[in-house]
């Protein structure tokens, strides 16, 4: 097999590339993408709904206090579970995705997480039940987690093991689009709400209406999966009898480099996102005196605009080196918080809107490509299990904590440097990442892709 040497593209192999003519074809194909995205996508407004209500009102309703700052921190506590409890999801999924399939993976992380939602709708106040009412949020919160870990590297596969392994970057990014689109259909939903109800109405059951809404969603994510057929490459795996049968000793085992890039890789663009959609909210509100729907009304245009920048970025890496737009890109992020607080503290709209918009775009630049790089780190038969310990452990030390550092930073020094430094260290260890990782390898791509279509040809 022929090996990329590190820092450059792999050349083109004088064998015929797998395309659209190939059995998956090209309906199948757009079947997978669509697939992805949306599933991911109403996963991702379960979770990017309780993220906003962390931020606006879960403090008031399950962590009373006399002090607006501590109910808040409280509030993001919470959102922190969510990511502590995704390795779990990330064990456990992932390597049942490299054993049993990506299809059955993907429908019980549906499930999971839109019950869990669902039922925080209903969830009482603890002005009714007491310490009962913030335990079972919590409880909640943590099944959300696992299930959104075990999601991701599922996704990402679905779309990019039935397209050209050279055009993985852009078919790998229809997983990525999922969260600024469930963020943008969440924070939509929330914005209407509190533009059609009283502050009373909202704070007392209209925002139950966005969580409970999950239900008719999940409805419709389980129905376009269970019309998807398995991937290609799990099936040149099943055809081959080269399933792993310990995934997650053999990542740990053999790639452990893989592993480490994979996941510092993650951490500067989940501190980033964390930042330009979860503690926007807390910032524009509490520290500028902003209304909550101006500040929401700023994440809703830089999420609009992420849905499309996303999947441009995925095809500018397969044109580009992937590596190296990623590092641009995050070395610009590590810059641009020391920019965004100094026009923003002025208190004025459209500085902050401006802020958040181009935060989300360098934050697009660095996700497009991310699920393509972090796939490509590890080898077709453990890509589930890698991908997704990657996803979920890179969350914790990057997304879990940084709404409560955010907050904690701004508590104890009353100053936003700071955040911005810390969003530059963050920015830094993600090229620490991608300078340990390693580029494509489309010769091992094109066979595992080649031998897949080659098994679904042969199946019965």
């Amino acid at each position: 097999m022929q090996h990329t040497p590190q820092g450059a593209q792999a050349p083109a192999p004088e064998a015929a590339t797998p395309t659209a003519a190939t059995p998956a074809g090209r309906s199948g194909i757009r079947r997978a993408f669509f697939a992805s995205l949306t599933g991911t996508a109403l996963e991702w407004y379960d979770f990017a709904v309780y993220s906003a209500a962390a931020a606006l009102v879960f403090g008031d309703l399950f962590f009373p206090s006399e002090d607006a700052f501590t109910g808040t921190l409280l509030a993001f506590s919470t959102y922190a579970v969510g990511y502590l409890s995704r390795p779990l999801g990330g064990f456990v999924f992932g390597r049942l995705g490299d054993v049993i399939g990506r299809k059955k993976v993907l429908i019980a992380t549906l499930v999971l997480i839109g019950v869990a939602t669902f039922l925080i709708g209903l969830l009482p106040s603890y002005a009714t039940v007491g310490v009962a009412a913030p335990i079972a949020l919590v409880l909640l919160r943590f099944a959300q987690g696992v299930g959104v870990g075990g999601e991701w590297g599922g996704a990402v596969l679905l779309s990019s093991e039935f397209g050209d392994p050279r055009k993985r970057g852009f078919y790998a990014s229809a997983a990525q689009v999922g969260p600024p689109a469930g963020n943008l259909l969440a924070n939509g939903v929330l914005a209407a709400l509190g533009a059609l109800l009283t502050e009373d109405q909202f704070m007392s059951w209209g925002w139950r209406v966005a969580f409970l809404l999950s239900g008719a969603l999940v409805a419709f994510g389980l129905w376009i999966r269970a019309k998807l057929e398995e991937t290609p490459v799990f099936k040149a795996m099943e055809a081959e009898k080269s399933r792993p049968e310990a995934p997650i000793r053999e990542v740990f085992m053999t790639q452990r480099r893989a592993l480490i890039a994979a996941m510092l890789a993650r951490v500067g663009p989940d501190v980033l996102y964390a930042m330009f959609t979860v503690f926007v909210l807390t910032y524009a509100t509490q520290e500028l005196g902003m209304s909550r729907g101006s500040a929401l009304t700023a994440v809703l245009i830089g999420s609009s605009l992420q849905v499309f920048l996303i999947p441009l970025a995925g095809a500018l890496s397969d044109r580009v080196n992937r590596r190296l737009l990623y590092g641009c890109s995050a070395a610009a992020a590590g810059v641009w918080p020391f920019v965004f607080f100094l026009i923003a503290d002025g208190g004025s709209w459209l500085p902050l809107a401006l802020g958040v918009v181009v935060g989300l775009a360098l934050h697009s630049l660095m996700y497009g490509p991310q699920a393509a790089f972090v796939a490509e780190q590890f080898s077709p038969r453990l890509r589930y299990t890698g991908s997704s310990l990657a996803y979920t452990l890179a969350g914790i030390i990057g997304g879990a904590v940084a709404p409560l550092l955010f907050t904690a930073l701004l508590g104890t020094f009353n100053s936003w440097v700071p955040l911005a430094l810390y969003l530059a260290v963050a920015a830094a260890v993600t090229i620490v990442g991608l300078s340990l990782g390693r580029d494509a390898d489309h010769a091992e791509e094109e066979d595992a892709l080649l031998v897949g279509t080659a098994a679904g040809t042969d199946a019965p």
